[in-house]
């Protein structure tokens, strides 16, 4: 049986979403759009009236927290030069190119390793460590069925919407301390980063971690059904403290938003912004976490200052 169909059966709402992401779905309204998808993964009905826990008030915030900005935030090129401005260019990953087609990049120039990602999603990326066993056939094929797709329309994660579809060329980065790549993910509150959590091996989803922690660099009782959690206790970052700073300071004033870093050779360097964690469909273990970050998302405030 081909593997996409396995994966459909195993999940019903793949098929919505692909059936979204190609725009065969677009005549739907973007609230019921998320009230069908939200019954089809969550096995629930969608409270969008009076929102509580914090999947609730992500699909609340789809609707509700639009802002001409976000689309900069989400772009994975503009939002470097965006970010740059804020805490200066020493974080950010260094560009190699950007282009408006796979074919415009002329290979023979690149370095040796390089990534190369799509501008306007969540998934086009190609990891390339060595160039002279480079599936060229392979990386197009990915990357222009990504460009074709407007990734909003899946999910209806607004801040997508007008993102121009673009390839982007980033510098390889390797961290030849830990041996492996971190990401350190901070879930912030109008300007407070609350919870944050540690990931490796994202490449792979079978394989891969997830261990959440608490600003203290404890480690919390949160934890996702669909990942394993670390099997060792990481060593605190040396950068953890400029990275709690930083995410106050690229969350302030938005209700909520996650922010994005890496520690390389103990540098440290930013990842991406995340408005929509799971896209509001996080798996979470206990629903203790789903109510408790929920509580900390104020829509209230939002409402009245409408």
């Amino acid at each position: 049986m081909n593997q996409r169909i396995k994966q459909i059966l195993k999940n019903p709402s793949l098929l919505f979403e692909i059936l979204g992401h190609r725009g065969l779905l677009n005549f739907i309204k973007d609230e019921q759009y998320l009230k069908i998808l939200y019954r089809i993964r969550m096995k629930k009905n969608l409270n969008i009236k009076d929102p509580v826990n914090y999947n609730e008030k992500l699909q609340w915030l789809k609707l509700h927290n639009r802002k001409e900005i976000y689309t900069k935030m989400v772009d994975k090129y503009e939002v470097k030069e965006y970010v740059k401005n804020i805490i200066g260019e020493e974080y950010i990953i260094p560009t190699i190119g950007i282009y408006n087609k796979f074919e415009d990049i002329e290979f023979e120039k690149l370095p040796n390793q390089f990534v190369i990602k799509c501008t306007h999603d969540s998934g086009g990326i190609v990891i390339c460590k060595d160039k002279t066993l480079f599936n060229y056939k392979k990386a197009k094929k990915k990357i222009n069925k990504c460009l074709k797709h407007n990734f909003y329309y899946g999910q209806r994660e607004w801040p997508y919407k007008n993102v121009k579809p673009r390839v982007l060329i980033e510098k390889y980065m390797e961290d030849n301390i830990n041996k492996s790549m971190r990401d350190y993910k901070f879930f912030c509150f109008n300007g407070e980063p609350k919870l944050m959590y540690i990931s490796e091996g994202l490449e792979n989803h079978a394989t891969a971690k997830i261990s959440f922690y608490d600003m203290d660099f404890k480690i919390t009782d949160c934890k996702r059904s669909d990942y394993k959690q670390l099997d060792y206790t990481p060593k605190k970052p040396k950068n953890f403290e400029l990275m709690k700073k930083f995410a106050a300071i690229l969350s302030k004033n938005i209700p909520h938003i996650r922010v994005d870093f890496y520690e390389i050779n103990e540098k440290l360097y930013f990842g991406e912004l995340t408005f929509f964690t799971c896209s509001g469909f996080m798996p979470f273990e206990s629903e203790k976490w789903n109510n408790e970050l929920g509580e900390l998302i104020n829509i209230n405030k939002m409402e009245e200052n409408k």
